[in-house]
């Protein structure tokens, strides 16, 4: 997969997410599938929009222990989704059982990336928190380096981190990076933001966006204008 443009599709319900995604004539975005759209209708929403012709990342975080994490793994391995995630905190075992169980007998598997530090979290709610006292980019290449150690993919950080983490962890380890806003927009609850050129300055892999696209008056043209700030 090359540079892309990921659709955070964070809806309640199968049917508004069918009547946003019917609004993509040409171009079918590659959509993220996070929590509460998962929760809300279950795997057989994955099932219909994977048949429809998109990517799908399924962002579900998961954090327990190895043993959980890898039986989970294995299931979802089955959704046939592009990509999938964890929390880097869980540790490297759990990271290692990860890939393990999304790992399918014919050694194909999705994409797996951990998340570092969320992009709503800056550095004083890290210490105080998380009591976690190092620079908060300290925390994400630590992390980022431990998930290469695991054997993953790549990672979901802030863009002000894409390029630091391809310089510790090599190019070819990806960058997933949400906290994209356009210049013009609003920030919402995001802390540690980027516009979709800047983002690809500094060296993401892909880019999620939802409100910005989602929320749109004209979705369609708001994420054409993200394919053509990132990619084109």
């Amino acid at each position: 997969m090359g540079k892309d443009v990921i659709v955070a599709c964070d809806f309640p319900s199968k049917a508004q997410v069918m009547d946003f995604l019917d609004k993509f004539k040409e171009r079918k975005p590659f959509v993220k599938i996070g929590m509460e759209l998962f929760y809300a209708e279950g795997p057989d929403i994955v099932r219909e929009i994977k048949a429809r012709g998109h990517k799908i990342f399924l962002d579900l975080k998961l954090h327990d222990i190895p043993n959980t994490v890898k039986s989970s793994m294995r299931v979802l391995s089955r959704l046939d989704v592009d990509m999938c995630n964890l929390h880097a905190a869980g540790t490297v075992s759990m990271m290692k059982a990860a890939l393990e169980g999304l790992t399918r007998e014919d050694g194909t598997r999705p994409i797996l990336i951990a998340v570092t530090q969320l992009t709503s979290t800056d550095q004083a709610a890290m210490e105080s928190d998380l009591l976690i006292r190092e620079p908060i980019a300290n925390v994400v290449m630590h992390y980022a380096s431990r998930a290469k150690e695991a054997g993953l993919d790549g990672v979901v950080c802030s863009p002000l981190e894409a390029e630091k983490v391809h310089s510790v962890c090599g190019d070819g380890f990806l960058t997933v990076t949400p906290g994209v806003r356009f210049a013009d927009g609003d920030r919402g609850d995001q802390k540690r933001v980027m516009t979709p050129a800047e983002a690809k300055k500094i060296g993401s892999d892909y880019i999620v966006v939802g409100r910005p696209i989602t929320s749109a008056e004209d979705p369609v043209s708001a994420y054409n204008r993200c394919v053509c700030e990132f990619i084109d």
